[in-house]
């Protein structure tokens, strides 16, 4: 026999979190031919593996591709860490499915999509949405969730109240139509209006029909900040209720008032655990979150349309308002009082504004020679709710103690959109392995690529990926685990890790030597039908 491919010398790490073992790889049609201490089949290549760690592909998933993938189709970000399989369709804010009201979804995701000219979004269903990136020369895997927020524009528009009969069963029927597209499961964003006014009701419903095609719920929740530990423990009663697993996605405890209190939320978790709910969480490895900036307003004055957020700044007697209940703690805010100093922009798309990238709203204000409500607002106006911004409100004692938690994997939620966006979307996995692996021993590296590899697997039901054995599917990474740590900065952030050597997608290898190769072996997965 002849393979395609053979790595050898290595020390192998399967995923399972099983101890390493010294060994090859053959790779033949994609997957994995043969794995062992004594692989000596001969190969059309050979990768040198000496003193270096093999394990399988990294799964992220949290990554706000689902435009940008359209425009650049290699992404780099994640590949250059050794992540060979990215799930999209985040937060509830997906792009699929669509119809005309819908389309209000490419104006407000602009801070975290773009809205770069690409093909005329002709698709409507999460099957053209799929067969569309599935067009694309693809460096990752690609697999999304069905989007609830999306689904709610569809079925409702921009409406702030719960759904009547029929339109919960427009909803059910679209879930229902996503997950036999291949979706994965129903992701809400429940801090984003007109998602935010969904009840628990109509959410358990949802779930309910992607259930039934094996689908988990991936919450981003009602609230991250006052309320954080309360809306956990609601998410997970919703999944109880609903009858199906809980992600809890970008898992983290931030703002002072989540200080030191990450032991409550895994407590909440060991104890649904214990109960037979299956639940498991990710989390990136830093201090600072990021979204739109528009999202820091108050829900009621998200909705209805651009034209009319922009008609609200500009209304005193509205301002007004909004500005008093940030500094009270708005829904947007998490419920915490707005703290200018921690926000900053990452990203704008009118190149007059440039100059505010970079800039906290305290210090935007300061160079605009206004208050900082009012440098927001103007910021907002004149860049037509684009900006994009980072928060810093997080601390080190959460961030490593949810790090630690068997159920816990980590998801980068990356954005690459801005002039300087969050450097989680080129760092997480590397900085996980180096800095919390190595360096602090957090978690030993067997764990760390478990919770990276088999663990996200089996949360989206891949069985043949995450693991190296004989039969699956040829998805690789070697890395030096001495070495390997990110590089990327919030001033820098679009900086490759370093230590990543070589990463196979599907057979094919788009990292060699450390160097990108210009080779597309990704492919869309759909949700296995049993």
């Amino acid at each position: 026999m002849r393979a395609d491919l053979v790595i050898r010398s290595s020390r192998i790490i399967d995923g399972t979190g099983a101890p390493s073992f010294a060994g090859g790889i053959a790779i033949s049609d994609g997957r994995i031919a043969a794995i062992g201490p004594s692989v000596d089949l001969r190969a059309d290549d050979e990768l040198d593996a000496r003193d270096l760690v093999v394990t399988p592909g990294f799964i992220d998933m949290h990554v706000h591709a689902d435009l940008r993938i359209l425009v650049d189709s290699s992404w780099r970000s994640s590949l250059d860490q050794g992540v060979t399989t990215i799930v999209i369709g985040q937060d509830g804010l997906g792009l699929a499915p669509l119809n005309d009201v819908a389309m209000a979804v490419r104006r407000q995701l602009r801070g975290i999509n773009g809205d770069a000219d690409v093909t005329p979004w002709s698709w409507r269903t999460v099957a053209e949405y799929l067969t569309r990136i599935e067009s694309e020369p693809l460096g990752p895997n690609v697999a999304t969730m069905v989007s609830h927020g999306t689904i709610r524009l569809v079925a409702m528009g921009e409406a702030t109240r719960p759904p009547s009969p029929s339109e919960l069963a427009h909803m059910q029927a679209l879930v229902r139509q996503g997950m036999e597209d291949g979706g994965f499961g129903l992701s809400a964003g429940l801090t984003y209006a007109p998602a935010s006014f969904a009840t628990n009701e109509e959410l358990v419903a949802l779930c309910m029909v992607a259930g039934r095609y094996g689908g988990f719920y991936q919450p981003h929740h009602r609230n991250y900040g006052a309320g954080a530990i309360r809306e956990y423990a609601a998410s997970i009663e919703i999944g109880r209720q609903a009858g199906v697993p809980v992600h809890l996605t970008h898992a983290h405890l931030s703002f002072s008032v989540n200080a030191n209190r990450a032991p409550e939320l895994l407590a909440q978790v060991d104890a649904a655990r214990l109960a037979g709910l299956d639940v498991t969480m990710d989390s990136y490895p830093y201090l600072a979150g990021s979204t739109y900036l528009a999202a820091f307003l108050p829900s009621w004055a998200q909705v209805d349309g651009t034209a009319a957020v922009v008609s609200r700044l500009h209304s005193p007697e509205t301002r007004a308002r909004i500005a008093a209940e940030m500094d009270a703690g708005s829904d947007g805010l998490q419920g915490v009082p707005v703290e200018w100093a921690a926000i900053t922009i990452a990203g704008v798309n009118r190149g007059e504004l440039a100059g505010a990238v970079g800039q906290s709203i305290e210090g935007l204000g300061r160079v605009w020679s206004m208050n900082p409500f009012d440098a927001f607002a103007k910021l907002l106006i004149e860049d037509d709710l684009a900006p994009v911004a980072i928060l810093t409100i997080g601390h080190e004692d959460n961030v490593r103690a949810i790090l630690a938690h068997p159920a816990q994997m980590p998801a980068s939620d990356g954005i690459d959109v801005g002039q300087r966006p969050h450097p989680r979307a080129w760092g997480t996995f590397a900085r996980s392995l180096g800095r919390y692996s190595r360096e602090l021993g957090v978690v030993k590296l067997e764990e760390m690529v478990r919770k990276m590899t088999s663990a996200p697997a089996r949360r989206l039901g891949l069985a043949d990926r995450g693991v190296l054995r004989t039969g699956a599917a040829a998805d690789v990474t070697v890395l030096d685990p001495d070495v390997i740590i990110d590089r990327a900065t919030y001033e820098e952030p679009r900086q490759a890790p370093v230590g990543v050597h070589s990463v196979i997608v599907n057979g094919t290898i788009v990292v060699r030597d450390g160097r990108a190769v210009e080779a597309s072996g990704g492919r869309v997965l759909r949700r296995p039908t049993s």
